[in-house]
Parts: structure tokens; C-alpha cells; sequence
């Protein structure tokens, strides 16, 4: 693809209204949280491996200790997925998203641990701001405590395997070859779970309109997604990107009033805690911006 900084800027918005969408398929696909990442990372790992085949040329890791670290990361994304369907399944879409926006906290306090760097001050102090956002949705929307504490589990891993990512990043390792091989690693074991605990039969197959959205999620939502967004960064900066990316919650929250109307409609303290929230995440981001700014 030759895009022009435009184009790419218009992909970026599309690639975020389509990951706004994933919660909004969450809902949708009438099968239990397992199934549903289980064909995600089933169809997406086929789709990247023939797209590492077609395009890239590459297509299995240099080394053992590679694969068994992608293995293992997929493990973490798989436990990430999870939970955040299942938090959808439990609560709303809106609930879920704004509850995985805590993923900024745990980056705050795993990334130094991980990459052995000093923690920063102004990132828990904003992070702090995170946790008044969600212990205001906690009290006044008590219904969903259990799908609450699922979608803050799922920040936590995503939050622990996008670090890890970023590392194996850092040191060369290849985007496209680290996404096919989590997903195969991630479905992997995850089959082996559903084995273990006899859930594994033949209702893990897609039927009616499930076999739509279960396609949708994993090659646009997933496979093309990830493409195009590894795609545009040729052409816009990193601060661009995140700071459009933290717009993630405020499209769910929108598509999913558009499609499920009365059902999606939360508490009015609900929306006073995901303003809180939603400000730490874009605050956070400009205070990086100048940071960067001022180092340059």
C-alpha cells in the first residue's frame, strides 16, 4: 500500500471505529466467551499466516525460545479476550470498555517493572484518577460487580502482554510473525482447557448469523485491523495514533447506544466515572506528547 499521510489518517479512524465494533460483536455472537475466542484465534492465525506467505515471505519464528515466548504471550491474550467478552456478556458494552481503559494504570506499573526503567510520578498520579473513575461505576452500577472486576482483569493482561510485545519488538522481532504465532499459541492452548474441562463439542462451531460475526471479528477486527494499522505508521507518528486510539471507548460507547439503545443506557454517575476516566487516558497522552517534545 502507498498511502498518503491523508489516507492514512481516515484508515486509522476506521481501524478504531472497527476495534470499537469487537465489544459490540461481544454482544452479538450468542456463544460462550471461550468459543468465541477460540474461532477468533483460530481464523485470524490463517488469515495472518497466509498474508505472512503472500506478502512477507516469513512465516515460522528464528528460534524455539521465539516461539515459545509467543506461545506463552497468546496465553495471556487469550485470558484478556476472555474476560472482556465476558464482562460484555455479563454487563453492557459501554460497562466493559470503559472498565478495560484501567489497561493505562497497569501499564504505568508493569512497563517500568518489565523494562526496568523508573516509574514515573505523574503516570500513577494519573492512573489514581483511573481508579476513583472505576470505584464510582463500582458503587453506583453494583450489578455489574463481577463483570467490573472481569474487564479490569482483562486490562491487566492486555496491559502485561502489550508490554511484553513492546519488548520483543525492541529487540527485532517481527510484528507479523509475533501476532500469527500468538494466536496459534493462544487457540492451542486454549483447546487443550476446553478438552481438559469436557467442553470442547460440537457447539464450537459457528452457526446462523454467528458464523457472520464470528468472521467479521477475526478477519476484519482482527487480521486486517492489525495489518493496516502496522501499515499507516509509515506514514503518521506514534503520538497520532495513541491519541486517536484512546478515542476507542468514546465510538463503543456510541455504537453501541446506536445499536442496543435503551439497553446500553447507564447511570448517570456511570458517565461521570468514564469522564474521569477518559480524561486521565487523553491527559496522560499529552503530557507524553511534551515530554517527548522537550527531550527533542
Amino acid at each position: 500500500m502507498n498511502l498518503s499521510k491523508t489516507q492514512s489518517l481516515i484508515l486509522l479512524h476506521c481501524i478504531i471505529l472497527i476495534w470499537g465494533f469487537t465489544g459490540v460483536l461481544g454482544k452479538l455472537i450468542d456463544m460462550p466467551s471461550t468459543f468465541i475466542v477460540w474461532n477468533r484465534m483460530l481464523i485470524a492465525f490463517f488469515s495472518l499466516f497466509i498474508i505472512n506467505i503472500l506478502i512477507y515471505k516469513k512465516t515460522f519464528p528464528h528460534t524455539k525460545k521465539a516461539l515459545f515466548n509467543y506461545l506463552f504471550i497468546g496465553t495471556l491474550i487469550t485470558i484478556h479476550w476472555i474476560c472482556f467478552f465476558e464482562a460484555i456478556k455479563q454487563s453492557t458494552v459501554s460497562l466493559a470498555l470503559i472498565c478495560l481503559s484501567s489497561i493505562s494504570l497497569f501499564t504505568s506499573i508493569l512497563e517500568p517493572l518489565i523494562q526496568k526503567r523508573k516509574i514515573l510520578i505523574y503516570e500513577l498520579l494519573l492512573s489514581i484518577l483511573v481508579i476513583i473513575g472505576i470505584l464510582i461505576i463500582y458503587k453506583h452500577e453494583n450489578i455489574y460487580n463481577n463483570a467490573i472486576i472481569l474487564a479490569v482483569t482483562s486490562a491487566f493482561f492486555g496491559a502485561l502482554f502489550t508490554v511484553l510485545n513492546h519488548k520483543l519488538i525492541k529487540t527485532g522481532h517481527k510484528a507479523m510473525i509475533i501476532t500469527t504465532w500468538e494466536m496459534f499459541g493462544g487457540m492451542f492452548l486454549l483447546t487443550i482447557y476446553l478438552i481438559l474441562t469436557k467442553e470442547l463439542n460440537i457447539e464450537i462451531i459457528p452457526t446462523g448469523n454467528n458464523i457472520i460475526y464470528i468472521l467479521i471479528l477475526a478477519l476484519i477486527c482482527t487480521a486486517f485491523a492489525f495489518s493496516v494499522s502496522i501499515e499507516i505508521m509509515k506514514k503518521i507518528t506514534p503520538f497520532t495514533v495513541n491519541l486517536s486510539v484512546n478515542l476507542e471507548p468514546i465510538y463503543a460507547i456510541i455504537l453501541a447506544l446506536l445499536i442496543f439503545g435503551e439497553n446500553e443506557k447507564m447511570s448517570t454517575e456511570f458517565y461521570f466515572g468514564a469522564t474521569i476516566i477518559i480524561f486521565s487516558i487523553l491527559l496522560n497522552t499529552f503530557v507524553k506528547k511534551k515530554k517527548v517534545a522537550k527531550n527533542n
